[in-house]
């Protein structure tokens, strides 16, 4: 993918990659923000709602191959698992269309995100690290909500739901078009720890349990996709959807095995909020743009650092 052409953007980026570094420490071969991870391969079978909303490949066709990147908060590698600073966890899911093709989403395991745009998240970012979030909190009712929404620890990361939370335009064969939003929910269900029994885990207690189960069979997820209404918000991500809105299954996504040489693997792969593929497109979510060049510019630092 290619960087943008606004200088702003890559500016603002560069910023934001910097104000990480502040808060967590320089780590050369990590992402700055959901450094600790791992990845696993399998598939995705859509449903017959899927080619219905959207004609994108991976919804027409009987399987696609995919890679999931599962990770924690923070900026630091080894950030333990019981930490409350780890929630919410990551999920990165790509599609793998054919050779040098894919498509992808990101989501995390809190259904917010503090603020609208990208400058807005590096003054959260910078009041965080200055001591005065209070005041930004105050200034920012969106702020204020994502750092109230609870963030349990889960039992697994194959028992935990993830958010997308961006509105996607899809576009049938047809060309029906309508705005949707993704969540990923697990088939085993969600379970979540009390504060006695998370302090009862070890630090690595999630990736532990993780490769455990899937060498134990595979782990499985459903996409869904909550459609909006005509005049539904669909340009800021901190606006929720009434949960009255109809929800489509668009398929299964198994998987089955741990990604080989998981570490290097990890620091090679840069995911792309914008879908890139026929049928899918971004919506006018200012947050798009700009979280596609941050990952850009972190994941061409992370791939010239040295392997360790």
């Amino acid at each position: 993918m290619p960087l943008p052409s606004d200088q702003k953007l890559i500016t603002l980026s560069e910023e934001i990659i910097a104000q990480f570094d502040a808060i967590f420490g320089l780590h050369p071969g990590f992402r700055p923000a959901h450094a600790r991870g791992a990845m696993l391969t399998g598939s995705f079978e859509p449903t017959s709602e899927a080619a219905a909303l959207s004609s994108a490949l991976h919804f027409k066709q009987v399987s696609t191959p995919i890679t999931v990147r599962f990770s924690s908060s923070t900026g630091i590698p080894l950030v333990p698992d019981n930490d409350p600073n780890a929630n919410p966890r990551g999920f990165g899911l790509r599609f793998n269309l054919a050779e040098h093709v894919h498509t992808d989403i990101v989501g995390h395991s809190a259904p917010a995100f503090p603020t609208r745009t990208g400058a807005e998240f590096l003054g959260f970012l910078r009041a965080l690290a200055g001591g005065t979030i209070a005041d930004f909190l105050g200034s920012h009712p969106a702020a204020l909500a994502f750092v109230q929404t609870p963030k349990p620890f889960p039992t697994s990361f194959a028992r935990e739901g993830y958010f997308a939370l961006h509105a996607f335009k899809f576009t049938n064969s047809e060309g029906v078009t309508r705005f949707g939003r993704y969540t990923i929910i697990p088939d085993a269900g969600l379970e979540h720890l009390d504060e006695a029994a998370v302090k009862s885990k070890s630090e690595s207690y999630l990736f532990d349990e993780l490769s455990e189960r899937v060498s134990q069979g595979p782990i499985t997820f459903h996409l869904l996709c909550q459609i909006a209404n005509d005049g539904d918000v669909t340009d800021d991500v901190t606006v929720h959807w009434p949960k009255d809105r109809a929800t489509v299954n668009l398929g299964k996504l198994t998987l089955t095995n741990l990604v080989a040489d998981n570490e290097r693997q990890q620091k090679k792969i840069i995911f792309d909020p914008i879908p890139r593929i026929e049928g899918i497109e971004e919506s006018e979510d200012p947050l798009f743009e700009f979280r596609a060049a941050l990952y850009l510019i972190s994941g061409r630092r992370r791939r010239a650092a040295p392997d360790s």
